[in-house]
């Protein structure tokens, strides 16, 4: 599910006319010290991240002036939940609270309906006290049961005042969830302060991925669930995914380094769900941290392929490239092959990479890999398995090559990919393509046509000396994998005249 921040949780809860504390988001200690100037000391600093336990780990603070505001949000945007940065905090007025509850709406899976729970004991550690909170079932449509709420929220012992005041939040929070497809709404604490006021506190929304798209006003990015805003990979990696629906592409960084003691950062690429969480346990057990998640599944496309290991290739600080999931893959291997060459020869691969390519067509993807890889006369060790090679063996297999490496190479560094020198030259011709172009240099063309034209499945011919389509400019758009084939395999033979130039997203490591 995808989440929102606390405070634009609250903003949305407030277009709906519940309460919520004034306040500003500062991303940086100067802007905090404005807020905290502006909205009048004490004033509360909290962290912004998508996780529970921020005050136990210091991430919420209150604070008598502005300089003291200023120092606790330079300490907290130094720090990182998880294992990311924080980027932003919220500084809020203080409330006065004489009394605190719990509501939340969720949907609930066995009933196929949403639910509402209503306890009298709000703020840390509501998760061990669920047990006592209250259920409020809910109509679809309606919202929450009119008898049910009412006896509820009178169960609370409040002033009248207050219980119909609750009783409007928790209505307006069921209409919020529903107006935006909200998957869960939680207010922690709403308090009623000692002046009367009913006043959401703090606030946790997440919102089903499957709405995302029908929502563009909430600002989300990523319509996945992450336990940390998307970082600027994860961003690009989304976007690949959003133009090129052959198969799927998922990434999710995970560690930016390896702890002390351990044996280093991977890169890893997976295949297939099963297959990829038993490939990341066997390299994790070897003793390495892994920077990252990536599955490419579902007869993925060579440029999809390419596209998610030049991302991974973006974190610096790898020892190592490692690729394994499903052993039994329903998808033709030999394009996945196509792709992986294709990146590590533009990335100029040189540190150890063991790929296992296990299920259809293995024999042929790993001839194509291992004489591509050859071809190239990289530095890296690049070593390729098949489907009787457990994850178990290649991640030991893999340790040795790192441990070999270590002693006289060094951990990835990201870099510009290499391009041949035709590219973007009067001397070569150019096709446009889905999501980039195909450069022919002529000077090859005329001493290898014969060989090139073989190699482009018949997408290509020779006209007076130069190439020339065989099919209409919109078809051979959409003949990209062909075209990538046929560069890798020029490559394997010798002949260095054609070159798919793929198209990118910004590609930053933070």
């Amino acid at each position: 599910m995808a989440r929102l921040h606390e405070h634009h949780g609250k903003a949305i809860l407030a277009a709906a006319g519940v309460r919520i504390p004034r306040g500003k988001v500062a991303r940086t200690p100067a802007e905090a010290a404005q807020a905290a100037h502006g909205l009048g000391c004490p004033v509360v600093v909290k962290v912004q991240a998508w996780t529970t336990g921020r005050a136990a780990a210091g991430g919420i603070a209150i604070s008598a002036t502005p300089e003291e505001a200023e120092k606790h949000a330079a300490r907290m945007l130094s720090m990182k939940f998880g294992r990311f940065p924080v980027t932003e905090v919220l500084v809020e007025e203080c409330v006065s609270i004489a009394r605190e509850f719990f509501v939340s709406l969720a949907i609930d899976e066995r009933e196929r309906a949403p639910v509402l729970l209503l306890s009298d004991a709000g703020g840390s550690g509501v998760e061990e006290r669920a047990g006592s909170a209250r259920r409020i079932s809910c109509h679809v449509t309606r919202g929450p049961d009119g008898a049910g709420l009412a006896e509820a929220v009178a169960a609370l012992g409040t002033s009248a005042a207050v219980t119909g005041e609750i009783q409007r939040v928790i209505r307006a929070v069921f209409q919020t969830a529903r107006s935006i497809e909200a998957r869960s709404l939680e207010i922690n604490p709403l308090a009623v302060t000692s002046a009367g006021e009913v006043v959401a506190v703090d606030c946790r929304v997440a919102v089903d991925d499957y709405a995302v798209a029908r929502h563009p006003e909430l600002g989300i990015e990523i319509a996945r669930e992450l336990d940390h805003p998307p970082t600027s990979l994860e961003r690009a990696a989304y976007r690949i995914e959003q133009d090129d629906h052959r198969g799927t592409f998922f990434f999710a960084q995970m560690n930016t380094e390896a702890p002390s003691g351990g044996k280093g950062l991977v890169g890893f690429h997976g295949a297939g769900g099963g297959g990829s969480m038993m490939s990341m346990d066997a390299i994790t057990a070897e003793g390495f941290t892994v920077a990252n998640f990536c599955d490419t599944s579902g007869n993925p496309s060579p440029a999809k392929v390419y596209r998610a290991a030049r991302i991974i290739l973006c974190q610096p600080g790898l020892v190592g490239y490692f690729g394994s999931g499903s052993g039994v893959a329903n998808q033709e291997q030999f394009w996945s092959a196509y792709g992986l060459a294709k990146a590590f020869w533009e990335m100029e691969l040189d540190i150890p990479a063991v790929i296992r390519l296990g299920g259809n067509t293995e024999d042929r993807a790993a001839a194509i890999l291992q004489g591509s890889c050859k071809a190239a006369g990289l530095d890296a060790r690049v070593e390729v398995y098949k489907k009787t090679d457990t994850p178990a063996q290649i991640a030991a297999r893999f340790a040795t090559l790192v441990a070999e490496h270590a002693a006289t190479g060094r951990p990835w560094t990201p870099r510009p990919p290499r391009r041949p020198g035709f590219v973007g030259g009067t001397g070569a011709a150019v096709f446009p393509i889905k999501g980039g172009r195909v450069w022919v240099d002529l000077a090859v063309w005329k001493s290898r046509a014969a060989a090139i034209t073989a190699r482009a499945g018949g997408l290509l011919r020779d006209a007076g000396g130069k190439p020339e389509s065989t099919l209409s400019p919109e078809a051979l758009a959409l003949r990209d994998s062909d075209f990538i084939a046929c560069e890798v395999e020029c490559r394997i033979d010798g002949i260095d005249g054609v070159f798919v130039e793929l198209e990118m997203p910004p590609l930053t490591a933070g």
